[in-house]
């Protein structure tokens, strides 16, 4: 189930990162829900909300550990809890998914942006950062649940 849900998470991510480079790379987006929903394509050269930038190296090889620590855990642990390991898959998809362009592009492709009219803007995310967040959220109840 695990491997499914990587390759499913990692194939969305790709596709929609694809669509984004394609179809918004040279305009200024898609509106989906004025002043609040807008498709707009950023490259990202550092992490979440845009800090580390230019660390290309680093954040890679940190992914990489990331990676390889949950790799590891599932294989030598073999953990019986469904959250735990659904929530592994979701965090390796993401971050294959973000690993994939900074090797690649040498910049990860962002192009969801959530924002209030000229007042707030969440920084710009994309389908891998969302994998990880969800995944993140399915891991901290796995824990409180204590299901680990």
């Amino acid at each position: 189930m695990e491997v499914l849900i990587i390759f499913l998470g990692l194939a969305l991510d790709r596709l929609t990162k694809v669509w984004a480079l394609t179809a918004l790379k040279d305009n200024n987006g898609v509106i989906l829900i004025k002043d609040f929903f807008k498709l707009e394509y950023l490259e990202n050269r550092g992490a979440a909300f845009g800090i580390l930038q230019n660390k290309l190296i680093l954040l890679a090889l940190v992914t990489l550990l990331v990676i390889s620590g949950m790799i590891y855990y599932i294989i030598k642990y073999k953990p019986k809890s469904k959250f735990l390991r659904i929530s592994f898959a979701l965090i390796i998809s993401g971050a294959l998914g973000n690993l994939y362009d900074r090797i690649f592009y040498k910049y990860v492709v962002d192009f969801i942006l959530i924002h209030y009219k000229e007042v707030y803007s969440f920084p710009t995310f994309n389908v891998a950062d969302t994998l990880v967040v969800v995944g993140t959220l399915v891991l901290a109840i796995s824990i409180v649940k204590e299901e680990v």
